[in-house]
């Protein structure tokens, strides 16, 4: 990047530099789905013609960006911030989980899809936000595995996560299916 910005006029580096200085200071959290945003509410949070009903849990907003390219999904995001790692010392303390439950309990919520990375830690998550969630008799499905144990959601090609998220299961099928493993 150095390298590329001693070749620009200074003009074009003040400039870049300055946009980094305000997305800095401008930038922030929605306060809803934990999405980046620059004023309040996240555009999608925003946007009237987005199914409320609907909640797509991820664990990073770099997930938001590479479901929202596949235009399969018109539902709302819930950016947990991480997944469970108990050997890393991150607990449920330490993720938007309990932002998630108060959604939910708040009402209006027909469906939570858990578009969680398919690991130990994202499966972890997965039982654990599905537990918490019980309660509240809300269908939880999750992403279908087309997407390989161990892979990550943002370096998954477009046709993999649309079919996905378009072939997603009930949680209880695949976390049944571990526990049998």
């Amino acid at each position: 990047m150095v390298l590329h910005l001693l070749k620009e006029d200074k003009e074009q580096v003040a400039y870049f530099s300055d946009t980094i200085s305000r997305m800095r200071t401008e930038a922030c959290f929605c306060p809803e789905c934990n999405n980046i945003s620059d004023s309040g509410l996240c555009s999608i949070c925003n946007n009237p013609l987005r199914d409320r009903s609907l909640i797509c849990v991820v664990e990073n907003i770099r997930d938001v960006i590479s479901i929202e390219s596949t235009r399969q999904f018109n539902g709302l995001y819930h950016v947990l911030g991480g997944l469970l790692s108990p050997l890393d010392g991150i607990g449920p303390e330490q993720l938007y989980i309990d932002n998630l439950t108060s959604r939910v309990a708040s009402g209006g919520i027909k469906e939570i899809i858990m578009a969680l990375n398919p690991t130990i830690e994202g499966d972890t998550t997965v039982y654990y936000i599905s537990k918490q969630l019980h309660p509240y008799a809300v269908p939880i499905s999750g992403i279908a595995r087309g997407i390989s144990f161990g892979g990550e959601l943002e370096y998954t090609d477009e046709l993999t996560l649309a079919r996905s998220i378009a072939k997603r299961l009930p949680v209880e099928t695949y976390v049944n299916t571990i526990a049998k493993d």
